[in-house]
């Protein structure tokens, strides 16, 4: 009894630690640790905040890259409009 008690053992401390360096056992471990320090809304607010400052930053990105592909066009539709072409490729002689 007492054998198998400590086989019991020596399997399991591996085995939780393996578990425990995880990602599920570090998630788990960071939600212990706000739940423990009361921050679940204060972390909320932060996130928030964070996820907010994201939005704008993607929004004006989003905003550069419309303008540059109007410009883009603009550029493309003149050049259509003069008539020019692309020079001669090497294949042609």
């Amino acid at each position: 009894m007492f054998l198998q008690l400590i086989l019991i053992l020596v399997v399991l401390i591996p085995l939780l630690a393996i578990v425990l360096d995880s990602k599920v056992g570090q998630a788990l471990a960071s939600r212990l640790e706000g739940r423990r320090l009361g921050g679940g809304e204060d972390i909320t607010a932060e996130r928030v905040a964070y996820l907010e400052g994201e939005v704008d930053r993607l929004s004006s990105e989003v905003r550069r890259l419309d303008e540059e592909s109007e410009f883009l066009h603009k550029l493309l539709e003149e050049r259509r409009g003069q008539g020019a072409s692309l020079p001669p490729g090497e294949d042609d002689s």
